[in-house]
């Protein structure tokens, strides 16, 4: 009968194998390269949801601020939503280039945050607070996933791109708050 052992030590491995009088016979090895690019593929695949998600959202939040007595906010938004969708681009190509083929429907989560911004919308007529209120929620879930993702062993060239993108993240954020803190 097969069974399955993973050890972890200073040299990693996975032995798959049957038992034997003598132990495990060994015959199959992962390294700690094959298990950083498992890591990555999942850290980009987060990351590229959350992107998406952003995109949309963004994009979603100009169009509505269009018609207010803020299209400057327009303007903003729509940047930030041609930002995230190049990030998202990045990493993508990124991960093909490691032939990992990355999904993008969006998070459960944040489908269900554009939602309530849709209803919060409804409520509020489109009003730029509202907007605001809802893209600085969206804002603290990109800087809270991009955190996780820094705290992963992942491969350098992700960990480098992830944090020149998260730097950016990180001021969009920082705006978003202060332009709802100067409208409030």
């Amino acid at each position: 009968m097969a069974r399955l052992l993973t050890k972890v030590t200073p040299k990693i491995f996975v032995e798959l194998g049957c038992r034997r009088r003598s132990g495990w016979v060994r015959r199959q090895h992962a390294t700690e390269r094959d298990l950083t690019m498992s890591t990555d593929k999942n850290v980009t695949t987060n990351l590229i949801e959350v992107l998406e998600d952003g995109a949309k959202g963004f994009a979603s939040a100009a169009d509505r601020l269009k018609e207010t007595d803020r299209p400057d906010l327009a303007v903003k938004f729509a940047e930030f939503s041609t930002q995230r969708a190049q990030f998202s681009a990045e990493l993508e190509k990124m991960a093909a280039a490691y032939g990992d083929d990355i999904e993008e429907d969006g998070s459960i989560k944040a489908t269900v945050h554009r939602a309530w911004m849709a209803v919060k919308d409804t409520l509020s007529g489109s009003d730029p607070e509202g907007v605001l209120d809802a893209a600085e929620q969206g804002e603290d879930y990109a800087v809270d996933a991009y955190e996780e993702a820094l705290k992963q062993e992942i491969s350098i060239d992700l960990r480098t791109t992830v944090q020149r993108q998260f730097a950016d993240v990180k001021a969009t954020h920082d705006q978003v708050r202060a332009l709802r803190n100067a409208h409030s």
